[in-house]
C-alpha cells in the first residue's frame, strides 16, 4: 500500500485539531478572562533509504540522503497568556489584572483554583464569590452596611459604612503567578489548577514580585483576535483539503496499477 495514503491521513487529523482549536477560540471571543489556544505540530519519524555521507566512490560521499517522511502529529495545544483588552463595567467588585497573575478561588473539593476572570459578586453572607459561587482566596467579607467599596491597585480593600465619614480597610487581595503558566490544567469555567509542569504558585500582593496590579470596575476580556482566527481557520481548511486531495491522488494511482493487464 502506498505510504502517501497514511501520510496524508495524519495531515487531515492534524488539521482537524487545528480547526477544533481555532473554533474554540472563536466561540470564546467574548468570554471574560479567556486565553487563546495555539495548536502545535511536529513531523513524524522518517524512513531512511540512504544515509547522508554514504560513499558513492572511493573518494566521494553523498552530500544528502534519502529520507521519506511519514506525516505529522499534534504535540501541544498551548495557552497564550497575553493581555486581553479591558472593558469598563462600573461594578465595584469587577477587577482586572494589568500584567501577570491570577485570582485565587476555593474550589468545591477544597483545592485552590486560579482564574483571570475578575467578575466577582457577593453571597448572602457578604463573601466575595465568582459567578459559580466559589469564594475568593483570601476570604473577603463585605459588611452589610457598606455603602462604598474601594479596591486599590495594590489589592487593598476598603469600605465606607453607613453613618461613617472615613473608609475602613477590611482586607488585602493576593494574586498568584507561575513560572510556566502554559503548564496549568484547564478545568473550564475560566478556572485552572497547577500541575508539576506549571510549578507551585508564587503568591504575593498585587504589584510586587512580578505580579500585575488590580484595576477596579474593569474586567479583562478574551485575548482572541478574530482576524487571526479567521485566517487560521481558512488555512486549516485549505490544508485539510490539500491532504484530502493527496489521498484521492494516491487512490487514483492505485487504481491505475490495479487496472494494468499482463
Amino acid at each position: 500500500m502506498m505510504r502517501s495514503l497514511y501520510t496524508a491521513a495524519t495531515g487531515m487529523i492534524a488539521q482537524q485539531t487545528q480547526i477544533d482549536t481555532t473554533s474554540n477560540n472563536i466561540s470564546n471571543v467574548n468570554t471574560i478572562g479567556y486565553k487563546k489556544q495555539r495548536a502545535e505540530f511536529a513531523d513524524l519519524m522518517y524512513q531512511t533509504m540512504t544515509y547522508a555521507g554514504t560513499s558513492t566512490s572511493g573518494t566521494s560521499v553523498s552530500p544528502t540522503g534519502i529520507e521519506v517522511g511519514l506525516g505529522t502529529r499534534p504535540t501541544a495545544i498551548a495557552k497564550q497568556f497575553t493581555q486581553g483588552n479591558f472593558k469598563e463595567t462600573g461594578g465595584s467588585l469587577d477587577l482586572a489584572i494589568t500584567g501577570n497573575g491570577f485570582f485565587q478561588i476555593l474550589l468545591p473539593d477544597g483545592t485552590t483554583g486560579y482564574t483571570r476572570n475578575g467578575s466577582f459578586k457577593l453571597d448572602a453572607d457578604g463573601n466575595v464569590i465568582n459567578s459559580d459561587g466559589y469564594q475568593l482566596i483570601p476570604q473577603l467579607v463585605i459588611p452589610a452596611d457598606a455603602t462604598q467599596i474601594t479596591i486599590g491597585v495594590d489589592g487593598m480593600v476598603s469600605v465606607l459604612q453607613a453613618g461613617q465619614t472615613a473608609t475602613q480597610q477590611i482586607g488585602q487581595l493576593e494574586l498568584a503567578n507561575f513560572i510556566n503558566p502554559a503548564g496549568l490544567h484547564s478545568l473550564g469555567d475560566n478556572n485552572y489548577i497547577n500541575t508539576t509542569a506549571s510549578g507551585d504558585p508564587i503568591v504575593s500582593t498585587p504589584g510586587l514580585n512580578g505580579l500585575g496590579q488590580t484595576r477596579q470596575q474593569f474586567v479583562e476580556m478574551s485575548n482572541v483576535q478574530l482576524v487571526d482566527e479567521m485566517t487560521d481557520l481558512i488555512t486549516g481548511q485549505r490544508a485539510y483539503e490539500a491532504n484530502s486531495k493527496a489521498i484521492t491522488t494516491s487512490d487514483q494511482m492505485l487504481k491505475i496499477v490495479n487496472d494494468l493487464k499482463a
